[in-house]
C-alpha cells in the first residue's frame, strides 16, 4: 500500500529526529558489576540447600543470621524515648561529641595529639567516605607527592578512591604466597624505593583481604623507614576491637606512629565493630604538628564536606555517640566485641582442625595465624570456580574467605570441599 505524502513526511521527520538527537550517553561503556555485591546476588539466587556465602564482609551468628549488637539495641531504645530528639541538620563535620569520641577511641585517651589539641575529626560516610574525604583533601593541599601506595592485594575501593581524585596509585608488596604471610622485606624495599613524601595507605589491624598484620617490631621498622623517607601514613581502620577483641591492641600501630611524631590521617568505620553496616557511620581524624594546623585542616574538611554531602546522617552516629560516651554501655560494647571476635577465632580453629584431620595437602596454619574477618586461603581462581560450581560455595576469586560465613553447621562441608579442590584441581 502506498503511503500518503503526509505519512512519508512524518517518516522523514522521524528519521531526521533520530539522527540529530542521538543520546549524549550512547558512548558510555557498561561497567562491570561490583564483585562482592554480584557474588551475593548470585548466592541468593542459588537454590542448593548446602550453599555457603563466605564472600561478604558482614558478621553472622552461628545460625548465619545478621547480628544486632545488644548494646546497639539499648542505644536505639534510648533514642526512641528521647523526647528532645529532632531531625534537624547535623553540623557539617558531625557532632563534636561523636567525632571526638571516635578520635579518642583510635588515638587513645592519653594520646599526645589529644592532650595538645593537635587533632581534628570529621564524621564521614563510613570508612569509604573517610578515605575519599582524606584523599580529596590531600589531592588539593598535599604538595610533596601525588603518588599513593596501596598494599598488594588490597581492598578494591582503595585504588578506585585515590585514582578517582587524581593520584598515581601503585602497589607495594604485602602478601607472600609462599609463606602465606607478610612480605615484610618486599614492603620495606618499597618504602626505600618510593619518592620522598609519597603517601602509604596502611591497615593498622585485620588487613583486608589477607588477615595478615605486621608484628609490633615490624611496625617499628616500617615507621623508621617512613620517617627517613618523609613518607605520609594514611591509616584505614575498619576493624578496631573486632580483630582481636581488644580495642587498644588493634589501635597499637596508629598510636605508635603518633608517639613517634608523625602527622597522619586515620579513617574509621563503625560498620563492623558496631554492626551498623547500612547506617554508614565513619570518621576521619588528622594528627598535625600544631593545634593551629589542625584547625586549618578542619576548616577545609568542612568545606569539602559541604560540597559533597552537605552534612552527615544522624542515626548511626547517634548510636555510636551514646555508647562511646557512656561508661556502662561502653563496657557492654567491649563484651559484644569479644563475642564477635571470639566466634571468628573459633571458626578459624575449626576449619584448620578439619583440614588437618582430612590430611589436606599443604600447610594450613595461616588460617589460624591470620586475624580479623578475612582469611586469604591461597586457593587459586580455578579452585574457587570449582567450589562455586560443584559445591555452591561462594567466595571472591582471589581465594579470600569471610570467616563470618563459617559456622559449626557448615565448617565440615566447607573443609571437605576445599580438600577436594586442593587434591584435584
Amino acid at each position: 500500500m502506498s503511503r500518503s505524502p503526509s505519512q512519508r513526511l512524518n517518516q522523514i521527520n522521524h528519521h531526521l529526529t533520530n539522527m540529530t538527537h542521538a543520546s549524549v550517553f550512547q558512548e558510555v561503556p557498561q561497567a562491570p558489576p561490583d564483585a562482592i555485591f554480584h557474588l551475593t546476588a548470585t548466592y541468593k539466587s542459588d537454590t542448593d540447600p548446602n550453599k555457603i556465602n563466605i564472600g561478604v564482609g558482614a558478621f553472622r551468628t552461628d545460625d548465619m543470621k545478621p547480628y544486632v549488637l545488644p548494646v546497639v539495641k539499648k542505644a536505639k531504645t534510648l533514642l526512641f524515648n528521647d523526647e528532645s530528639l529532632d531531625h534537624e541538620y547535623q553540623p557539617i563535620a558531625g557532632q563534636p561529641s561523636y567525632t571526638h569520641a571516635a578520635a579518642r577511641l583510635i588515638l587513645g585517651e592519653d594520646s599526645p595529639a589529644i592532650k595538645e589539641g593537635r587533632f581534628a575529626a570529621v564524621q564521614t560516610i563510613s570508612g569509604t567516605g573517610a578515605n575519599h574525604t582524606g584523599a580529596l583533601f590531600l589531592q588539593q593541599f598535599y604538595k610533596k607527592s601525588k603518588k599513593c601506595y596501596i598494599s598488594n592485594p588490597t581492598w578494591a575501593n582503595h585504588r578506585s578512591i585515590f585514582s578517582l581524585v587524581g593520584f598515581e596509585v601503585e602497589e607495594y608488596p604485602y602478601w607472600n604466597p609462599e609463606t602465606r604471610g607478610l612480605d615484610y622485606e618486599g614492603l620495606l624495599q618499597s618504602l626505600r624505593d618510593a619518592p620522598e613524601g609519597s603517601i602509604f595507605l596502611l591497615h593498622p589491624c585485620a588487613h583486608n583481604p589477607t588477615g595478615v598484620d605486621p608484628t609490633h617490631d615490624q611496625w617499628k621498622g616500617i615507621a623508621q623507614l617512613m620517617r627517613e623517607k618523609n613518607l605520609f601514613p594514611f591509616f584505614d581502620c575498619a576493624y578496631q576491637g573486632f580483630a582481636s577483641g581488644d580495642l587498644d591492641n588493634d589501635a597499637w600501630a596508629v598510636r605508635y606512629f603518633v608517639e613517634q611524631g608523625f602527622e597522619l590521617f586515620v579513617c574509621q568505620s563503625f560498620a563492623k565493630n558496631f554492626g551498623l553496616y547500612g547506617e554508614r557511620a565513619g570518621n576521619l581524624t588528622i594528627v598535625a604538628k600544631t593545634s593551629e594546623d589542625a584547625k586549618r585542616v578542619f576548616s577545609q574538611f568542612e568545606k569539602l564536606q559541604r560540597s559533597e554531602i552537605s552534612n552527615p546522617p544522624a542515626f548511626g552516629a547517634r548510636i555510636v555517640d551514646i555508647v562511646l560516651n557512656d561508661e556502662a554501655l561502653y563496657a557492654e560494647w567491649k563484651d559484644n566485641l569479644k563475642y564477635m571476635s571470639h566466634r571468628i577465632i573459633e571458626m578459624r580453629h575449626a576449619l584448620y582442625n578439619h583440614l588437618i584431620e582430612l590430611k589436606t595437602p599443604g600447610t594450613w596454619n595461616h588460617i589460624t595465624d591470620q586475624i580479623g574477618m578475612f582469611s586469604f586461603t591461597g586457593l587459586s581462581p580455578q579452585q574457587v570456580q570449582v567450589l562455586k560450581e560443584k559445591y555452591h560455595i561462594y567466595m571472591t576469586g582471589n581465594g579470600r574467605i569471610s570467616m563470618a560465613g563459617v559456622s559449626t553447621k557448615n565448617v565440615a562441608y566447607l573443609a571437605k570441599s576445599i580438600d577436594d579442590v586442593v587434591r584435584n584441581v
